[in-house]
């Protein structure tokens, strides 16, 4: 008996284990990515490559028919072109099936109208061009034409509701329209016009997520918009389990309430639950709820990137740890401003350990590149040619070397180590676009590179446009040709995995995005998914920096490129909105919501006050310089920004208080979590202050944003949740982040006067009263109508009870 008892039971584990293998292989060939909806325009195609949609070994997809869509699916280029073939305006489901395994691809058809952009100059000109945000700043796309000879130049652009910034192009001359008293400073010196197409439709539709009855595994949705509500039937209803419809059968419709069951049986892990109406032409918001073990995500869970707090700093600018180190680069003509300064790896190691992080509230640093640099001084091409030391990182002269002035291989690897300690993530800096002249690439490969000189006789030197891929920043920074050599490609891309393994960073910030080809970011992202995300059961943040429109933006963020980029058109729209009395919410507001119909209502774009690419908030807010200023250089040299009247940090304490309530990752650079001012590079990369270095009024505003960033850290709506409008008008702002697990109202007033204001709370909340998180205020809500007091410049925000 006991031998057969033995034999049974090692046959049972035997039997287990192949059954676990076996159905961890099934898992290995799932899809983990969640594939993102697609934007078509009615009467249009879309060509997609399918890398950019999901990661997989394979790629040998079957299409089932669409409807609405015609899929042209090219094997060879693994892409597929879709095109609408119908009048159907809406959301509906691309299926495919890979691995014996049916998915789903959510796609929404808009019709867009055609717009009309009228033009009477004063003068003639040969040529005459309409351009702005609607066709990426395309200054020789759409051309205007007097067919009647009136003297009145018109083109036509296809435009959704939203607002837009455009002027027209006469002969090499930027012009602003002259009959528009709507416009904003362009952040070049200038302004450009503002055109708001509104919509038409009278019912506002949103579609709000009530409860989770985690005994039955029940989701309750509610419509907004009786109307819309009316008549409703399955066919309506686009419902997700990560990238699988959600059967019919689960579903139930009661009037303006849906209720979805989820089966336990696949809810095992991270599941993300989507859902969204579609009915006659309208489509609601696409709901997106994250659980976990069939729980709602919640502070207990694993980190995730959307809990992410990212604090920027320069290493040499941040704090001297180790004072041995200091070899600043001696020449002349070379200002302090442009040397090194001091900052080092064990200066941040000691903030790590002194846990001033995590006392701010910050879980993820980026740090400036960390490469060997140039030990002399360089002219810089533009005039008046000042002299600059590679402080900042980015002149790599070795691609496995520290910067010796900030230490070692060595010392990276414990600051990454310490920061993992305290649960903070390490972003490092990879320059991927160039090096400098002195590094062995170009030294022993320069077909690896661009040319300087063009056939023109021009050099190739800062043309961002003109010449995007291959445009050098300085004639001693060579860019790399990357579509011209495969040995390149695999050179950074191998270099670019080594860092990582070698160091266990947790991901990059990418310099000059735009500037580098989508073919080497597609090669990147996919060596990191197969080395170091899916082996290792580590998932990577990667953000990148692009200057341009939506278009050229989002053209890199996908889940075959990158995570992220910093968010610099809202940023564009939310400075003058935070500084300039003049501008509206409204406008603001109506750029969250194209932010949300590029990235979805859930993603993981930066969102930025400042950088060391940007002048300081500081510097607009306190009136040193105007908000149309883009470039301050010779005033961060000759006359750099001081805060002169204490009052103006309310309004970074308020821009703050919005940038760490929104959807997308809030962005710290270092010193602006206590008011730092500066103009222009090298004025905004100050040395950094601490403690008894700050003034009264700074450590005052240090502690507030503090609160603020830890109010989002504690509360998962306000890092999960949907984003609801109440109010958007000239001073004041409020807004609701819901989630499974709370709701939380956001209120700002950026007018000078103290205001009451009177929201409506949806009715499908219940809401009884709100209770500030700020400083436990209660206030009673009547028949969902309540009466918030703001002081001037000032914001609250509440959990909705």
């Amino acid at each position: 008996m006991k031998n057969t008892h033995s034999v049974l039971m090692v046959f049972s584990l035997i039997f287990l284990m192949l059954f676990s293998l076996g159905c961890s292989k099934e898992e290995d060939k799932l899809i983990k990515d969640i594939i993102p909806n697609i934007n078509l325009e009615f009467n249009s195609e879309k060509e997609i490559v399918i890398s950019d949609l999901f990661f997989s070994n394979n790629y040998a997809l079957t299409f089932a028919e669409n409807q609405h869509i015609s899929i042209k699916h090219v094997k060879e280029s693994n892409s597929i072109t879709l095109k609408t073939k119908s009048d159907f305006v809406g959301m509906t489901l691309v299926e495919f099936t890979l691995d014996d395994n049916v998915y789903s691809i959510p796609a929404t058809i808009h019709k867009n109208e055609s717009y009309k952009f009228q033009f009477t100059p004063d003068k003639k000109y040969n040529e005459l061009y309409l351009f702005g945000s609607f066709n990426g700043w395309n200054r020789k796309e759409i051309a205007m034409t007097d067919e009647d000879g009136d003297g009145t130049f018109e083109a036509e652009a296809t435009l959704e509701p939203g607002v837009y910034a455009y002027k027209f192009f006469g002969d090499g001359e930027e012009i602003v329209d002259p009959v528009n008293p709507n416009k904003v400073p362009n952040g070049f010196g200038s302004f450009n016009s503002i055109r708001t197409i509104a919509t038409d439709i009278s019912e506002d539709i949103f579609l709000h997520v009530l409860n989770f009855n985690e005994g039955n595994r029940v989701l309750n949705f509610g419509i907004e918009g009786s109307q819309f509500a009316k008549d409703l039937n399955s066919k309506n209803i686009i419902a997700l389990l990560d990238n699988k419809i959600i059967a019919a059968d689960n579903i139930k419709l009661n009037q303006s309430n849906i209720a979805v069951t989820l089966p336990a049986s696949v809810l095992n892990g991270k599941k993300l639950i989507r859902l969204a109406v579609t009915k006659d032409g309208r489509t609601t918001n696409f709901q997106h709820l994250l659980l976990e073990d069939g729980e709602p995500i919640n502070n207990n869970s694993k980190f995730n990137w959307y809990d992410g707090v990212i604090y920027s700093l320069m290493i040499d600018r941040f704090n001297d740890g180790d004072t041995s180190l200091n070899n600043p680069v001696q020449h002349d003509s070379l200002s302090d401003k442009a040397n090194y300064i001091g900052g080092d790896l064990q200066g941040v190691i000691d903030k790590l350990n002194s846990n001033y992080f995590n006392n701010l509230g910050i879980n993820t640093i980026w740090i400036s590149p960390v490469y060997d640099n140039p030990n002399i001084a360089f002219r810089e091409y533009p005039e008046p040619h000042r002299w600059y030391s590679g402080y900042h990182g980015y002149w790599p002269i070795s691609s496995t070397r520290v910067e010796e002035k900030f230490g070692n291989m060595k010392k990276l690897k414990e600051l990454i180590d310490v920061a993992h300690k305290h649960n903070i993530k390490i972003l490092l800096d990879f320059v991927s676009n160039h090096v400098h002249k002195d590094h062995p690439y170009y030294q022993n490969h320069k077909d690896w590179f661009g040319k300087l000189d063009l056939p023109d006789g021009r050099k190739n030197i800062r043309f961002w446009d003109e010449f995007r891929l291959t445009t050098w920043f300085e004639p001693y920074l060579p860019s790399y040709d990357f579509l011209g050599s495969e040995t390149v490609l695999d050179t950074i891309t191998a270099n670019a995995v080594w860092w990582l393994k070698e160091t266990g960073a947790d991901g990059y910030r990418h310099d000059a995005v735009k500037h580098v080809p989508n073919k080497f970011w597609r090669k990147l992202t996919k060596e990191l998914k197969r080395e170091i995300e899916i082996p290792r059961n580590r998932p990577l943040y990667q953000v990148g920096e692009t200057f341009g429109s939506y278009d050229l933006i989002s053209s890199y963020v996908n889940n075959g490129q990158l995570s992220a980029q910093f968010n610099f058109s809202l940023y564009d729209v939310a400075l003058p909105t935070f500084i300039d009395r003049d501008a509206s919410f409204d406008r603001l507001d109506k750029e969250m919501q194209k932010t949300f119909s590029v990235y979805g209502p859930l993603h993981l774009m930066s969102n930025v006050m400042d950088s060391h690419d940007k002048n300081r908030f500081m510097a607009y807010a306190d009136g040193d310089l105007d908000v149309s200023q883009w470039s301050a250089i010779e005033q961060g040299w000759n006359n750099p920004p001081k805060v002169d009247n204490p009052d103006n940090y309310k309004k970074l304490i308020l821009y703050m208080a919005f940038m760490n309530t929104i959807p997308g990752l809030p962005v710290i650079y270092y010193g602006s979590e206590f008011g730092m001012t500066g103009a222009s590079d090298p004025d905004n990369r100050r040395m950094m202050r601490f403690d008894d270095a700050l003034s009264l009024y700074e450590k005052e505003t240090m502690k507030e944003v503090s609160q603020i960033i830890n109010l989002r850290n504690n509360h998962t709506a306000l890092r999960y949740g949907d984003y609801y409008k109440l109010i958007a008008d000239d001073n004041r702002y409020a807004y609701i982040r819901s989630d499974l697990n709370e709701r939380i109202l956001v209120v700002l007033n950026k007018g000078d006067k103290y205001q009451t204001i009177k929201l409506v709370i949806p009715n499908v909340y219940k809401a009884s009263k709100l209770v500030s998180l700020i400083d436990d205020y209660e206030i009673d809500v009547s028949e969902s109508e309540v009466s918030i007091k703001l002081n001037g410049m000032g914001y609250n925000i509440y959990s909705i009870k």
